[in-house]
Formats: structure tokens, C-alpha cells, sequence
């Protein structure tokens, strides 16, 4: 075979190979030697990258004579000692456990191996076994199974967890310490994984603890005693339920700080306020910074601002009041500064200190994540929705036009939540015809019920429209016959609702079993009649009181006066509008009829006074905005609660007071009320 003769060959003309330097057209040799292939060789022109020549003879210049072409790769097992060979980059190589190096080996000056990576355990026995210790068992840069190494890898992540939580770094130990811990146990020879199970195979019987950390190992001495486990809880307890907690320490991360960790089934039973307190470790530290956010003048007499928070922590009752209330009394009784509520600014506050709410799937798959709770509530419903329809699938119904459905349940559990999860089905308006959802929060279902129960009466009773028609005078006909409410058709449609309602609620609420709406339908039918027509009269005198308060607006037409304009126009439209009998309800006539007749006078004092109204209508229309901007954050498609759904009249009643107040108020009422209102809500 030609090869084995050439490697034959080879092994006595070591000193007579070539490489090819493209650039000079000749060939590197031995010692720096440089020749050319002899003229009359096969391999004069275009010759391969490697020869070897049988003899080297000097003439005008050096030639090779008897050239053939050669595989580097044959030099190496011929060369032996010949060889210089040096390493370089030493480094660890995961994949193979072990550190590797890039080796580079010369014959007489010519590469012969160039870029090879080769284990390194045997050149280096110390630095291959340094480099093992770091990055293998110290920084966990390793693919293994042994049971110690996955129980460290746990107990550093417990202590980098105590860094998140008191937020600041240094409480893990160096590395060199953890270094040392195993160059104490590893034996001297153990350079590479394979080494490493060969030995801990029997190591492991004698002593499985050997190379397991210790959390005193792991935490620095001089941190130890700064650690509260109280200050800084892994869960947090509302009523029956136990919530996880997770910290992060890294400013600028959306979820810097505290994450409350809330199973989708329990969203709905989780309470949002006491969460501004935050855990008892920040606490501290989010005084300060609400003290800070004081406007100059409230914030100089409470310098220097750590103590005065100091002092103050002392004597609040976190979790059984709000923190503002709390801070605000205390403030006052300690320092004596009285903060107004509108002064604190707690939504300019760092991100770590107001807690992260991140909702989970019963997979742990993460459905939300944000600081709004109510927003997640509304984010994740659709999914909780889907949940609770297949959890009573029989209850789900369309298009219904009477009472098909046998009883309706006011409640239900969701199955595998062990109670945790109540649903709540109810009739729902579809226009047309009437259906049954099952819904979430109660508020919800009662909201739904009402406008169900409304359209079935609607569509299961006489209608007095007619018998209404016949007994309206001539004046109030004119006065319902206003377009742009619906005229008469649409007004009596309206009156005809909106009785509905107001009869159901004095009989008790909607019905929930075929029998009951039964009773209620021939308890409207027998009082419908009369009802809308006693509401309608109601909304003669109301649109009566329209009219006057058009024809009053008409002449301010200077421009000083359009401020005043707009802002009655505007009230004027909130008040009275397409469909307002049903949004009010019968009950709240008497009150509309009072606000609208308040206008009046006001339009009446206006020339006598324009500066006093101007003074009160600035009041107003701060607060209105300020209310507005509360009913607008609550989240979409969920019932308002009690107090943003009075607001609304609260802020009627308040212009009764600055406008008319000759006319009286239903209840006790200030700006100072409507704010606090507002921050409650």
C-alpha cells in the first residue's frame, strides 16, 4: 500500500518535511529552512500543503528532490519526543466534567497540530482540580445527579433568598469559603468528574454527609444576627387562608420586593388593604418614604424624618387599621402636624415597597402579575369564568322567555377547591329574552339580577302602557312628549322599568324557584299600572323644572358667564337624560325634583353673587373629578361598591348645599366628607 510505504519513509525523514506558504510559492522546512520542489517533480506546480522530500540539495537555491505528498496527521505517532508541545487556555468544559486545554505541537519549527482540545487533568493535576472545585461543585456548573450536590444547590438558593428579603447582598458566604470546604474533603488525585464518581461511588457509603453544606457554612457570621424570620415572613395569613410570599432583591424589576403568590381559586377571597402595610422588615423604611413624600411645609416640623417614623411605628396597629388613617392620627397626636388625606402620595412610592400580587394556575403556571389586584381579577376572570361555567353546566341557559329553569341556586361551589370558591348564577338581560350566567362575586349577581328579573317581568306581564296613555292630561303630554328623552313612548317604557324595579324591591327582591316568580309577576301586574302612572307624574314636574332651567341658561351668553353655562348644562343632562327613571329609580324622583329646583336658585342668586359661585364651583368640579377619576379605576365589568355608587348622589347633595341652601340636604355633608369618601374607596 503506497501509505504504509510513505509512513515508512516518513519515519526516517522527519527533517525533510514542508509546510506550503502560499504567499513565497515554497515550503517551510526543518530549522527554518525554506526549498522548493525540484522542477522535474510531479509536484512542482500546485503541490499540497505537506511534502516530504528524500533529499535536500543545495544548487542556486534549496531544492526537494523526490517529493511526495504526506498527512500531517502521520507525524505525530513518528515523532514522539521530537514534538514540542505547549497548552494553552485552560478551562472548563461542562460537557465533558472536566477541564480542557487548546494544545499546539512543533516539529523542528513547523505546527503540526494546531487548536486541539485536550483533557488537561493529567498536565496540570492542581489547576485541573482547582478548576473542578469552582465551577463544578461550587458554582454548580455540572450535569450530575448526586444527591449532596442538588441538596447544596438548595440551601444556597435558602440563603440567597435571605439576601432578597433583607435586601442586601453579603449574607452568602464567599466562594473561596465554599472552595475551601471542598478542597479540605476532595482527595488530591479527584481532577474531573469521572474522577470524582469513582471516588464518591465509595466515599458516599463511609460518610454521605461529607460534602453536604450547613447553613452556618453558607451565612456570613457578621449578617447572622440581623436575620428576623418574623420580620421577613415566607407566608401571609388572611382569616383562613395562608398566602405564600417570595422576595426579590433587584431595584428596577417590576416584582422588586415582596410577591404575594394567589392560587386563581382563592382570588376571589383575598382582601387587598391590608397588604399596604407590607411585611414588618420594610415597614420602616415605607414610613420614611411617605414622610418624605409630604409637601415641604407638612414635612419640616417631622425632621429628621427616621425617627419621627421610628416613633411613630411604634404606636400603630398594623393590619388592624388603614395605614394612612393610622399615620395621620399619629402624626397629629405625636408631632402635631395634621396631614390632609389628599397631602400623601403613596403611588410615587418604590416599587419593593408595594407588594407584587401574581396570580397562579393550579399547574403554577403564572396567568398575572401586577400591584392591582382589582386589575388581575379582571384580567384572569374570563379564565375563572370558564371554570365556573363547567362546573354547572346545566345552569348555563339562553334566550329564555319565561321561567323554565326550576330554581336557581344563590350560590355554589366550585368543585375541587374544597369550598374555597363560590359561584354565583343569575338571570342576566339579554335584550329580548332572558339568560342565566353563572358569575363571580356577589355584586355582580346582584347587579345582573335586577335587570334579569326586570326583562322576565317585562316580557311575563301586561303591559298599563295603553291604560296609561288614556289617563294622561293635556299637560302631560306636553311635557313627556320632549324628543330628545324618547318622547312620550320612550319616557313610559322607562317609567314602566323602573316601576318594575321599584315594586320587586318592596316585595322583597328578584325570585329565585318558579313558584316565588310566580307570586312576584301577580304582585306587578296588580301594581304596575298604578305605580307608572304616579311615576309619571313625578316626571312631569321634573321635566317642568327642565324647561325652566333651559329657559334660564339662555341668556348668560357673556363670557364670563360660560363657565357657569356649561357647568349647569351639564349637571342638567346628568340628571335628567334618556333612561334616567331607570338608573335612578322611582325612590330617587323626589330628590331629582330637589337638585333641579336647587339649580334654580342657583340661576336666581347667580346675578347677585357671581363671585360666591364661581368660589363654590371650583369646589365642585375639583371633587367631581376626583370622584370621577375613582369610579373610572374600578375595574371594568365588575358592581361598583356601596360607596362609589352614592358618590355621585353625595356630590348632588353638596351643591344643594353651596347652591341653595335654603333648600336642605337629605344628609350631613362637606368637601372633607367627599374626600374621605373618596380615599376609602
Amino acid at each position: 500500500d503506497p501509505q504504509h510505504i510513505h509512513i515508512a519513509l516518513l519515519s526516517g525523514l522527519l527533517s525533510h518535511v514542508g509546510l506550503k506558504d502560499v504567499k513565497r510559492r515554497d515550503y517551510q522546512g526543518a530549522r527554518g529552512a525554506r526549498f522548493q520542489v525540484f522542477p522535474g517533480s510531479a509536484l512542482a506546480r500546485g503541490g499540497p500543503d505537506w511534502v516530504m522530500a528524500a533529499e535536500l540539495v543545495e544548487t542556486s537555491r534549496l531544492w526537494g528532490r523526490t517529493a511526495a505528498k504526506i498527512d500531517p496527521k502521520w507525524i505525530e505517532p513518528l515523532a514522539g519526543q521530537l514534538l514540542r508541545r505547549t497548552y494553552s487556555e485552560p478551562r472548563w468544559d461542562r460537557r465533558k466534567a472536566g477541564v480542557v486545554a487548546t494544545e499546539r505541537a512543533t516539529l523542528y519549527g513547523l505546527p503540526v497540530i494546531t487548536g486541539r482540545t485536550v483533557a488537561y487533568g493529567s498536565i496540570d493535576p492542581r489547576l485541573s482540580r482547582d478548576l473542578f472545585i469552582q465551577r463544578a461543585l461550587v458554582e454548580g456548573d455540572w450535569d450530575t445527579h448526586h444527591e449532596f450536590d442538588a441538596a447544596n444547590r438548595r440551601t444556597v438558593a435558602q440563603v440567597q433568598s435571605l439576601e432578597d428579603r433583607a435586601r442586601r447582598r453579603g449574607l452568602l458566604a464567599p466562594d473561596h469559603v465554599r472552595h475551601t470546604f471542598f478542597d479540605e474533603r476532595i482527595p488530591e488525585d479527584v481532577v474531573s468528574g469521572s474522577h470524582f464518581d469513582r471516588w464518591w461511588r465509595d466515599a458516599t457509603r463511609a460518610d454521605p454527609d461529607r460534602l453536604s453544606y450547613t447553613r452556618d457554612l453558607l451565612l456570613d457570621p457578621a449578617a447572622r444576627a440581623e436575620l428576623d424570620p418574623r420580620a421577613y415572613p415566607t407566608g401571609w395569613r388572611q382569616g383562613e387562608l395562608t398566602l405564600r410570599l417570595s422576595y426579590r432583591f433587584e431595584p428596577g424589576a417590576p416584582d422588586d420586593g415582596v410577591t404575594v403568590h394567589i392560587p386563581l381559586t382563592e382570588i376571589g377571597n383575598v382582601r387587598p388593604d391590608e397588604f399596604e402595610w407590607l411585611v414588618p422588615g420594610l415597614r420602616h423604611e415605607l414610613i420614611t418614604a411617605l414622610i418624605r413624600g409630604l409637601p415641604k411645609e407638612l414635612r419640616r416640623p417631622l425632621v429628621p424624618v427616621p425617627d419621627t417614623a421610628s416613633l411613630v411605628l411604634s404606636s400603630l396597629k398594623p393590619r388592624r387599621e388603614g395605614l394612612l388613617d393610622g399615620l395621620t392620627r399619629e402624626l397629629e397626636r405625636l408631632k402635631g402636624v395634621r396631614v390632609p388625606v389628599g397631602a400623601w402620595s403613596n403611588g410615587d412610592l418604590l416599587p419593593h415597597l408595594k407588594v407584587t400580587f401574581q396570580v397562579e394556575g393550579d399547574d403554577g403556571a403564572i396567568l398575572a402579575t401586577g400591584p392591582d389586584l382589582d386589575a388581575l381579577r379582571a384580567k384572569v376572570r374570563p379564565r375563572l369564568q370558564q371554570q365556573l361555567a363547567a362546573a354547572a353546566p346545566d345552569l348555563q341557559a339562553t334566550g329564555l322567555k319565561a321561567w323554565s329553569i326550576g330554581t336557581l341556586p344563590r350560590e355554589l361551589q366550585l368543585p375541587g377547591t374544597g369550598g374555597a370558591v363560590t359561584a354565583y348564577p343569575a338571570l342576566v338581560d339579554e335584550g329580548t329574552s332572558v339568560g342565566v350566567r353563572v358569575l363571580d362575586t356577589r355584586d355582580a349577581q346582584t347587579f345582573a339580577m335586577r335587570a334579569g328579573t326586570r326583562r322576565m317581568l317585562l316580557l311575563n306581564s301586561p303591559s298599563p302602557a295603553r291604560w296609561v296613555r288614556d289617563r294622561l292630561d293635556l299637560r302631560a303630554q306636553v311635557a313627556l312628549g320632549d324628543a330628545a328623552l324618547g318622547g312620550l313612548d320612550g319616557l313610559l317604557e322607562d317609567a314602566i322599568a323602573a316601576s318594575i324595579d321599584h315594586i320587586v324591591a318592596q316585595a322583597g327582591g328578584p325570585a329565585w324557584d318558579p313558584e316565588t316568580f310566580a307570586r312576584l309577576r301577580g304582585h306587578v301586574a296588580g301594581e304596575l299600572a298604578d305605580t307608572t302612572a304616579s311615576t309619571l307624574a313625578r316626571v312631569v314636574d321634573i321635566l317642568e323644572l327642565r324647561g325652566q332651567i333651559i329657559t334660564g341658561v339662555a341668556p348668560l351668553i357673556a363670557d364670563a358667564q360660560q363657565p357657569v353655562r356649561a357647568d349647569i348644562q351639564g349637571h342638567l343632562a346628568r340628571l335628567v337624560h334618556r333612561g334616567f327613571l331607570t338608573t335612578a329609580g322611582v325612590g330617587r324622583l323626589p330628590d331629582i325634583k330637589r337638585y333641579l329646583t336647587g339649580i334654580l336658585r342657583r340661576l336666581g342668586r347667580l346675578r347677585t353673587a357671581p363671585a360666591a359661585d364661581a368660589q363654590h364651583l371650583a369646589t365642585v368640579l375639583e371633587l367631581e373629578a376626583e370622584a370621577g377619576r375613582a369610579r373610572a379605576a374600578w375595574p371594568a365589568g365588575r358592581a361598583l361598591p356601596p360607596a362609589l355608587h352614592e358618590l355621585p348622589w353625595l356630590l348632588e347633595e353638596l351643591r344643594v348645599s353651596l347652591f341653595a341652601q335654603g333648600l336642605g340636604t337629605k344628609v350631613s355633608i362637606s368637601p372633607k366628607k367627599i374626600r374621605r369618601v373618596i380615599a376609602e374607596a
